[in-house]
């Protein structure tokens, strides 16, 4: 019998095209399952209407990105209408000519946009060419209100930092939520893409374990190409997961294969690992000056 903590949130890994039509539809049809599968909240990929573009850098790429609200909000409004359930969406924003941002976005039930979260740690490495496209957000470290709670979302990169997921728990985030775009460089060999996939995990299950909260991370598969033929492309390494605030594990996706499903989180689990955590008494804010430094010489 469902409890009134209890949190039903979708996720759906996929494989993307250049495809923008298809895209949609397969995040819709994920969604529907979902829906069917009885989820409260639904979960997409980071950048999920199309290929992760951030491969190269190519100015005609900006041609992709889009107003909020604008055609992306306005389909998923209806539909989250439609079916009555929150989706959180991962969205190429355009804000003005030449500024652009890497933005998630809260469609509410009566398909309302509850907020938006716009990404403040932008990567610039072969293969992730963040910062060519996305200006870091500025909107800070905020929970989304929604009807089913505040959702602590942020977006990919944002995952390996602490400070982010604490800044959102301490605002009071009831669960972190993550759209991702992750994978390996075909070159590199078996052993480094274990460490990396691990490594990945790890951290966000340490998230899930300092601040006492649920961690939910959705990721794309599949392999894209490398446009320029620099790289050998990337094979996104899905394995999307749902952990509970002691970091343990509700679920896990496959790493190769497209993938919807709904996990239940106990929201009334977070108060009580707290109690037996208390990581929040016993901080020691007075002794923290320096992490507001890049560096401690």
């Amino acid at each position: 019998m469902p409890k009134a903590s209890d949190l039903r949130i979708g996720l759906v890994q996929q494989a993307n095209t250049a495809d923008r039509k298809e895209n949609l539809a397969k995040s819709t049809a994920g969604v529907r399952r979902c829906k069917e599968l009885g989820a409260d909240l639904v979960v997409l990929q980071e950048l999920h209407t199309g290929l992760y573009f951030c491969q190269t850098e190519e100015t005609r790429v900006f041609d992709q990105a889009e107003t909020i609200p604008g055609p992306s909000t306005e389909y998923f409004g209806t539909l989250a209408e439609e079916l009555g359930l929150v989706l959180v969406l991962s969205l190429f924003e355009h804000r003005a000519p030449g500024l652009a941002h890497n933005t998630a976005v809260v469609i509410e039930r009566d398909g309302s946009i509850a907020g938006r979260y716009r990404k403040m740690h932008i990567p610039d490495d072969p293969a992730y060419y963040e910062k060519f496209y996305f200006t870091p957000g500025d909107l800070g470290f905020q929970p989304i209100e929604t009807s089913v709670g505040k959702l602590g979302v942020l977006v990919c990169w944002d995952q390996w930092y602490p400070e982010a997921a604490r800044l959102m728990a301490l605002a009071g985030a009831e669960v972190l939520i993550y759209p991702t775009a992750i994978g390996y460089e075909l070159a590199d060999d078996a052993p480094e893409r274990g460490r990396q996939r691990d490594a990945w995990t790890i951290s966000q299950r340490g998230h899930a374990v300092a601040n006492g909260l649920p961690v939910v991370a959705v990721n794309r598969t599949g392999f894209e190409a490398d446009p320029s033929g620099v790289t050998e492309g990337i094979q996104f390494w899905g394995s999307s997961f749902v952990t509970g605030p002691q970091g343990e594990f509700l679920y896990r996706a496959p790493e190769d294969e497209e993938d919807v499903a709904v996990v239940t989180v106990d929201r009334q689990r977070t108060a009580d690992v707290r109690r037996i955590w208390p990581f929040f008494r016993d901080r020691r804010i007075d002794a923290y000056g320096d992490l507001l430094r890049r560096w401690v010489d």
